[in-house]
C-alpha cells in the first residue's frame, strides 16, 4: 500500500506548472538550447523537403519519360545533400538535448541533495530513508528520460506538423483544411489518455518508492531478521507491494495499448482513405498529378506520424511529470531545521547552559517535555537521568537545536540559542551519541571530517587525548585503515572511541553525552570511562547515562518522569532522598 507521503495525485494545471517549474532549470543553459532548437528547425525542414523532390522528379521526369542528365544529377545531389544534412543535424539534436537533460538534472539533483540537508529531524521521522532515495535517483531519472525522449520528440513534432500542413496548404487548399477535421478526434484520445494515465503513474511511482524504503529498511535489519525468522514475513511484504507495482504497470500499458499508437493510425488510415477518395472523385473532372497524390500521402504521414510518436512519449512524459512532481513535493517540504536569527556578535566563551521554562512536542499534541528549568555551570557535569520515554533525549534535541521548542528559551552565556551563529554552534558544542555513525572512508577522514584546516597533529592529538590512539597504531594501515560502511569492521568500542576523536578534534566548550556507554562491554568501558573523564575536564558537559555508576560523580543529577524534572541533586542527596533515582540505584546494584 502507497503512503500518504509519496502518493501525488496532479489536475492538469498542476501538471502544467510542474512542467513550467522543470523547464525554468533550462534557463541556465539558453545557448545549448538554442542550439538544439536550431538543429530541431533544420532537421525538420530536410525532411520536409524530401516528398517535394520525389513529387518534382515523378511529374516532370518520370511520367513524361523524360531524363536530362543535368537536371537528374542535380535532383540526385540535391536529394543525397537533403539527407544528409538532416542526419547530421539529427545527430546534433539528439546529442545537445541529451547533454541539456544530463545538465538540468545535474543542477536538480544538486538543489534537493541540498535541500535534504535544510530539512529538519521532524521530517526524516516520518519519511523512510529509501523514499528520500527514490527521489533522488529515480525520480529524477525519469526526468532525464522526459528530456532526451519527450522534449526533442515534441519540437520535432511541432515542426514536422506545422510544415507538413503548410506543404499540403501548398499542394491542395481543401485537401489541407479537411486534414485539420482529424485533429480534434486526436486531442480527444489524448487528454483522456493524460486523465487515466496521470492517474495510475502516480501510483506506480508511489509503490518504487515503498520498495525502495522497504528494501533499505530490510537490508539495515538484516540481523534482526535473521535472527527472528522474519524472512518469509518480509518477503511477503515486498512481494505485495511489488505486485501492486506490477498491476499499476499493466494498467498502464492496456491504457497504452488502446489509446495510443492503435487508435491513431486508425485516424491516420481513415485520412488516407479520405484524400484516395477526394483524388479519386477529382480525376473524373480533371487529370490528377501522380507527384501530388505521393507528396499529399507522404505530407499526411509526417502530419500524423509525429503525433504517434508524442502519443508513445506521453507514457515517459507522464512518468516524469509525477516523478517531478514528487521531487518538488521534498524540495518545497516546509519541516526544515529551526530557523536561526543569527546574532554574529555573540560568541560562546563560558559554556553556561540554561534552560527556563522549556515545553516541546514533537506532535503538537503530546508534550514530550513540560515546563523544563535547570542550569548547567561553566565547567561543571549535570546528568540525566529517567525510565525510557521521560524525555531524557529530547533535552539533547533541543539544545542541538534539532527541533523547536515551543515554550521557554535555552540560552549558552545568557544568550539564546536561537540567536547564537550556527557555526558558533557547531563549533563549541560537541555530541557523541550511543550508537556513533561511522562514515565510509579512513580512520583519519573520519576523525578530520575532510576539515582542510585540520592537520593530522591535531587528529593524533584528539586520539590520544581519549585513548584511541594505541588501537588505532595497531591496524594495518594506522590513520589510514580503509573504513568500511558504518564502521562495521570495527568493535562497538572502537566506533565509540572515534566518534570520541571526532568531536574533541573540535576542542568543545560544551559537551554532550547520550548514553555514549550503553552498549560498551565492561572492559572496554573502562578505557572509555578514562575517556570521558579527561574529556569533560574543564568543559561543560550534559551527559545522558543509563548506568548510573557512570554519572555518580556529577556536580548535577536531574531525574526526569513523563517529561519533568521529579528530583535534582548529586548522588549522595538523591540517594538519600528515597525517590525515583534511590529506586534506580538499587535496582541496578542488585542486577550486578
Amino acid at each position: 500500500m502507497t503512503t500518504q507521503t509519496d502518493m501525488i495525485n496532479l489536475t492538469l494545471k498542476d501538471q502544467f506548472s510542474v512542467l513550467i517549474r522543470l523547464l525554468k532549470y533550462t534557463l541556465p543553459f539558453k545557448w545549448l538550447m538554442t542550439l538544439a532548437f536550431s538543429m530541431l528547425v533544420i532537421s525538420t525542414a530536410m525532411g520536409v523537403m524530401t516528398p517535394y523532390l520525389v513529387m518534382i522528379f515523378i511529374d516532370n521526369y518520370l511520367i513524361k519519360a523524360h531524363f536530362p542528365e543535368t537536371d537528374i544529377m542535380f535532383l540526385i545531389l540535391a536529394f543525397v545533400l537533403v539527407n544528409v544534412v538532416q542526419v547530421i543535424t539529427t545527430y546534433c539534436q539528439i546529442y545537445l538535448l541529451q547533454k541539456l537533460a544530463f545538465k538540468v538534472i545535474q543542477q536538480l539533483r544538486i538543489d534537493t541533495f541540498e535541500k535534504i540537508g535544510k530539512l529538519g529531524m521532524k521530517y526524516f521521522d516520518k519519511v523512510p530513508s529509501g523514499s528520500v532515495v527514490s527521489r533522488l535517483t529515480n525520480d529524477t531519472q525519469a526526468i532525464v528520460d522526459m528530456f532526451t525522449n519527450v522534449l526533442g520528440t515534441f519540437l520535432m513534432a511541432l515542426f514536422m506538423v506545422v510544415s507538413s500542413f503548410v506543404m499540403m496548404f501548398i499542394l491542395d487548399v481543401k485537401l489541407a483544411f479537411i486534414a485539420l477535421v482529424f485533429m480534434p478526434m486526436i486531442v480527444g484520445i489524448l487528454l483522456l489518455y493524460r486523465k487515466y494515465s496521470a492517474r495510475y503513474f502516480s501510483s506506480a511511482r508511489a509503490l518504487l518508492s515503498d520498495m525502495n524504503a522497504k528494501l533499505s529498511e530490510s537490508i539495515e535489519g538484516m540481523k534482526i531478521i535473521q535472527v527472528f525468522n522474519q524472512e518469509k514475513r518480509l518477503r511477503q511484504e515486498f512481494e505485495s507491494i511489488n505486485q501492486s507495482h506490477y498491476q499499476y504497470n499493466m494498467k498502464n500499458i492496456k491504457l497504452d495499448g488502446l489509446l495510443l499508437r492503435p487508435a491513431i493510425d486508425m485516424i491516420y488510415i481513415l485520412s488516407i482513405i479520405v484524400i484516395l477518395t477526394y483524388f479519386g472523385f477529382l480525376s473524373f473532372e480533371a487529370s490528377v498529378s501522380a507527384g501530388v497524390i505521393f507528396a499529399f500521402i507522404q505530407y499526411m504521414e509526417r502530419f500524423f506520424e509525429p503525433i504517434n510518436q508524442v502519443s508513445q512519449s506521453l507514457n515517459i512524459f507522464q512518468q516524469a511529470l509525477v516523478a517531478a512532481s514528487r521531487v518538488f513535493t521534498l524540495m518545497d517540504d516546509d519541516r526544515l531545521e529551526p530557523v536561526q536569527n543569527e546574532n554574529e556578535n555573540l560568541s560562546i566563551d563560558q559554556g553556561v547552559v540554561e534552560f527556563s521554562h522549556v515545553s516541546f512536542s514533537y506532535d503538537g499534541v503530546t508534550q514530550v517535555l513540560d515546563d523544563i528549568s535547570f542550569k548547567v555551570d561553566a565547567g561543571t557535569t549535570t546528568a540525566i537521568v529517567g525510565h525510557t520515554g521521560s524525555g531524557k533525549s529530547s533535552i539533547i534535541n533541543l539544545l542541538m537545536r534539532f527541533y523547536e521548542f515551543t515554550k521557554g528559551d535555552i540560552t549558552i552565556d545568557q544568550a539564546s540559542i536561537k540567536e547564537l551563529p550556527k557555526s558558533e554552534m557547531k563549533e563549541r558544542v560537541g555530541l557523541v551519541l550511543q550508537d556513533p555513525f561511522i562514515f565510509y572512508g579512513t580512520v583519519k577522514s573520519n576523525i578530520q571530517l575532510y576539515d582542510r584546516n585540520m592537520t593530522f597533529n591535531k587528529v593524533k592529538w584528539a586520539a590520544e587525548f581519549v585513548n584511541a590512539h594505541e588501537f588505532i597504531e595497531a591496524l594495518p594501515h594506522a590513520y589510514d585503515e580503509k573504513v568500511s560502511e558504518k564502521g562495521a569492521d570495527f568493535s562497538s568500542g572502537q566506533r565509540q572511541l572515534l566518534a570520541f576523536s571526532r568531536t574533541m578534534a573540535k576542542t568543545p566548550k560544551i559537551l554532550i553525552l547520550d548514553e555514549a556507554t550503553a552498549n560498551i562491554d565492561s572492559t572496554t568501558e573502562s578505557v572509555i570511562q578514562d575517556s570521558l573523564a579527561t574529556m569533560r575536564s574543564g568543559r561543560t558537559s550534559i551527559i545522558i547515562a543509563h548506568r548510573l555508576s557512570t554519572i555518580q560523580d556529577a556536580d548535577q543529577i536531574l531525574v526526569l518522569n513523563k517529561g519533568k524534572i521529579v528530583e535534582r541533586g548529586n548522588h549522595d542527596s538523591l540517594v538519600k532522598l528515597n525517590g525515583i533515582y534511590h529506586k534506580m540505584y538499587q535496582l541496578q546494584n542488585s542486577e550486578q
